[in-house]
């Protein structure tokens, strides 16, 4: 059964802008093995967070940087949860999670599913 869905887009050159002019943002919104990425995989992974905010419902449980977005051997996506973050999110019962993810030219854009099994 379905438990949520979530999508968002985000400026790659807004990210970009806010990550140079703000101290610390980077750590505060990014696991420790994504800072590093691109901008545009930075961008997608912040609006994969922002739309398993709304899929969720319930975005105070999450911190975003104990959220990691990592690749099968494919390239497929899928989240990765540490932390408190991945304690609350057990917390909410059994899920599962799916999640999409590309950037085109000016922005990026996510989609998230949370199934409950």
């Amino acid at each position: 059964m379905i438990y949520g869905t979530g999508v968002d887009v985000c400026s790659i050159e807004r990210l970009e802008q806010s990550l140079s002019r703000t101290e610390n943002l980077g750590a505060r919104l990014f696991h420790e093995n994504e800072r590093d990425l691109a901008p545009q995989s930075l961008a997608a992974r912040f609006a994969a967070k922002e739309a398993l905010a709304k899929a969720l419902g319930t975005p105070a449980i999450l911190v975003w940087n104990e959220i990691e977005v990592v690749k099968d051997t494919l390239g497929k996506p899928s989240l990765k949860f540490h932390g408190k973050t991945s304690e609350k999110i057990r917390n909410l019962g059994d899920l599962r999670f799916h999640l999409s993810m590309s950037h085109d030219g000016p922005v990026a854009v996510a989609t998230v599913v949370v199934e409950s099994i």
